[in-house]
C-alpha cells in the first residue's frame, strides 16, 4: 500500500546551524515533493519566526517545542544520559519508533545520534551493529560505501551483514536489481588481507545471494573508479578513507585556485575551460550526496553533514524520502532472510555430505 504522504521527523537544532539551515532545507525539499509532511522537534521561540518565513512549510509543519538538544561536543554516553527522553534528537528517533514518523533525520552529533537510535529504535533480528552508509561520486557515477563510522572492525558475519544492506540500498538508489559487492583490502589476490575479510568473501562466494552480485576484493584506488556498486569495510577503515577523500578534494579545489590565480594567461585559460571547471565542481559538491543512512535498525535515520547548508539538508531529506517510497527496511529484511536460507542449505549439504558410521 503507498503511503499518501512520507511523514519525516526533524531534529531542528541539530548540526553546527540548526533551525537556520534545517527549515530553508526542508522547504527547499517540500517544493520538490509535496507528498511530504514534517514532524518537526526544537525550541519554539527560535524556530517560529523563520518556520514563517516559508508559509507552505508551515503549513505542512507540526511543530514540538523542547528546550532541550544535543550539543555536538557532547560525548554519545552523556548525550544518552541526559538528552534521552526529551531532546529535539530523541524526540524525531521516538516519532519513528512509535510510527508517528516515517524517517528522521539530524545534522546533530554523530555519535550521540547513533547510541541514540540504538537505544531508540533497536537492531535487527539478524543484525549485531548496524551501519553507516555514504553514498561516494566516482568516475562511473555513484557508489555506496559502508560502514563510514558507526563501528571499528568486525567478524567475517558482520562483513557479510554489511554487504546484505549495503546492495539494499543500492538496488533503491541506482535502480538495479543486484548491485555488484566489494570487500575493501589491501590487494585483490584471494590470499591477501585479514582472515575476517577473506572469510568474508568465502562466504559470500559460496552464498551466490539474489540480491547481490559478489565482485570480490577492491583496493583503496578502486572506489574513486566506481568498480563497484558498493563497497564494504569496517568502520574505523571506512571512516579514513572519507575524511581522505574529502579532504584530497578540498585540497585539490585550492590547487586549482592558486594555480588559475598565478598568472594573466592562467586566468584567461579558466574561461576558456570554465564550463569543465564547472562540470568538476558539481560532480564533486558534497551537497549533492549529503546523507548518510543508519543501516541495521528497525526504523530509517539519515545523518546529515553537521555543516551542510540548505541545499544539501534538503539532499538528506531527499535520500530520506527515498528510503522509505523503496521501503529500504522491507528490502534488508528480504536480504537477510536468504542468506539465512543460503546458510542453512549450506549446512544442510555438509551433513549430507559426510560419510555415515561404518558397519560390520
Amino acid at each position: 500500500m503507498i503511503k499518501p504522504q512520507v511523514r519525516i521527523a526533524l531534529d531542528a537544532m541539530g548540526g553546527d546551524h540548526g533551525p537556520s539551515v534545517v527549515i530553508p532545507g526542508a522547504a527547499h525539499a517540500l517544493s520538490r515533493r509535496g507528498d511530504i509532511s514534517f514532524l518537526m522537534f526544537g525550541d519554539e521561540g527560535v524556530i517560529r519566526p523563520i518556520l514563517a518565513l516559508h508559509p507552505a512549510l508551515q503549513a505542512a509543519t507540526t511543530l514540538v517545542h523542547t528546550d532541550v538538544w544535543v550539543k555536538m561536543g557532547d560525548k554519545p554516553s552523556q548525550a544518552l544520559r541526559h538528552g534521552r527522553r526529551n531532546s529535539s534528537m530523541w524526540l524525531a528517533l521516538e516519532a519513528v519508533k512509535k510510527g508517528e514518523a516515517d524517517v528522521a533525520v539530524s545534522a546533530g552529533n554523530t555519535g550521540a545520534l547513533m547510541a541514540m537510535a540504538k537505544f531508540c529504535l533497536r537492531t535487527m533480528a539478524q543484525i549485531d551493529r548496524p551501519a553507516i552508509a555514504g553514498i561516494w561520486p566516482t568516475l562511473r557515477g555513484d557508489s555506496i560505501v559502508l560502514d563510514v563510522g558507526a563501528s571499528i572492525g568486525g567478524d567475517a558475519q558482520h562483513y557479510v551483514d554489511l554487504s546484505v544492506m549495503g546492495a539494499a540500498m543500492a538496488s533503491i538508489v541506482f535502480g538495479v536489481p543486484r548491485p555488484t559487492v566489494g570487500l575493501l583490502n589491501v590487494g585483490v589476490e584471494e590470499i591477501k588481507g585479514i582472515e575476517e575479510v577473506k572469510a568474508a568473501g568465502r562466504m559470500l562466494r559460496e552464498a551466490d545471494l539474489p540480491s547481490l552480485t559478489y565482485h570480490g576484493f577492491v583496493e583503496g584506488d578502486d572506489i574513486g573508479k566506481g568498480v563497484v556498486d558498493v563497497v564494504v569495510t569496517e568502520g574505523f577503515t571506512g571512516n579514513i578513507a572519507l575524511k581522505t577523500a574529502e579532504g584530497t578534494a578540498r585540497q585539490l579545489a585550492a590547487v586549482l585556485r592558486e594555480a588559475i590565480q598565478a598568472s594573466f594567461m592562467a586566468r584567461i585559460g579558466y574561461l576558456f575551460a570554465k564550463s569543465a571547471f564547472d562540470a568538476l565542481k558539481a560532480k564533486m559538491d558534497p551537497r549533492r550526496a549529503n546523507g548518510g543512512v543508519f543501516l541495521g535498525l528497525e526504523g530509517i535515520v539519515i545523518k546529515s553533514h553537521g555543516g551542510t547548508d540548505e541545499i544539501g539538508f534538503a539532499g538528506a531529506i531527499d535520500i530520506g524520502y527515498k528510503m522509505v517510497r523503496q521501503d529500504l527496511l522491507s528490502r534488508i529484511r528480504e536480504s537477510l532472510a536468504a542468506w539465512q536460507d543460503s546458510r542453512t542449505l549450506q549446512a544442510a549439504s555438509a551433513t549430507a555430505a559426510r560419510p555415515g558410521p561404518e558397519t560390520d
